[in-house]
């Protein structure tokens, strides 16, 4: 079945203008990248990733009957299975023909912050075992450096023995001083991750978020710390729809990343 290579023209009486540029966005980004050669996709977390999968589904049975689909967390495992493709998990397969995830932020690099819904660790190891890794989001996502419109901060996992431990050093030594423990809004106490960890929302000043490969590394080394949700040279493309039915495409072209517009159909 041939796919569309263009952005994709979508219905406007039913969502709003948010949610019709997340959908541009992972149509395109799925037209572009899940191709009929590849047999074994990551799927990702968060709002837009819905849309990726709603794509992919349109594909078609012929398309999708040899395919695995890897999840990154229970809100991407019950697409997958409600969507009846078929559920696989990373220690079956781990190399990835393509993981399509959303984003929080994404900087003029390809840096990410991701982590919001707590799905970090599981995210990045999907991001990293795949050959592409292509992020998908709406155009409030896209930024000049991370931390200017996702202001609560990097997200880190941390085992919850560590968590005080690894707050006071996030204060004290690596200069977020408005770190906190991410609490939950519908149950009582902290939020818990699909690992049973605790998760730290740590913000931290412009000129640090402006080199988030160093800030990254020194946040791995503190002890207690699962992992960080600063994607730091991972991602490969990032697609932002835009209000005006554009999509705004970010690649990596050798050293240098371009940006390129994709205009409405």
């Amino acid at each position: 079945m041939p796919v569309s290579t263009g952005a994709v023209p979508i219905a406007t009486t039913t969502l709003s203008a948010i949610e019709q540029s997340k959908r541009l966005a992972a149509y395109t980004a799925v037209d572009k990248h899940i191709l009929p050669e590849h047999k074994v996709i990551g799927i990702g977390s968060g709002s837009t990733v819905p849309y990726v999968v709603e794509r992919i589904v349109a594909q078609g049975h012929e398309l999708n009957k040899d395919r695995v689909f890897i999840p990154t967390g229970f809100q991407s495992k019950e697409l997958i299975v409600m969507s009846n493709l078929h559920l696989g998990d990373v220690d079956q397969f781990p190399t990835i023909d393509v993981t399509i995830d959303g984003a929080d932020e994404v900087d003029l690099d390809l840096n990410c912050i991701k982590g919001g819904g707590a799905c970090q660790l599981r995210e990045k190891v999907l991001a990293e075992a795949a050959n592409t890794f292509i992020v998908v989001a709406d155009y409030r996502k896209n930024a000049e450096y991370l931390g200017t419109n996702f202001t609560p901060g990097v997200p880190i996992e941390v085992v919850p023995f560590a968590y005080a431990q690894v707050l006071r050093k996030l204060h004290n030594v690596l200069g977020s001083t408005n770190a906190t423990l991410r609490m939950a809004k519908a149950k009582a106490g902290p939020v818990v991750t699909d690992n049973s960890n605790f998760v730290i929302d740590a913000p931290f000043p412009r000129e640090t978020m402006m080199d988030p490969s160093t800030i990254l590394a020194k946040i791995k080394m503190l002890t207690g710390v699962v992992e960080v949700g600063l994607f730091c040279d991972i991602a490969q493309a990032a697609y932002f729809g835009n209000e005006d039915g554009s999509v705004t495409v970010k690649r990596k072209a050798g050293s240098k990343v371009v940006e390129e517009s994709i205009p409405p159909v």
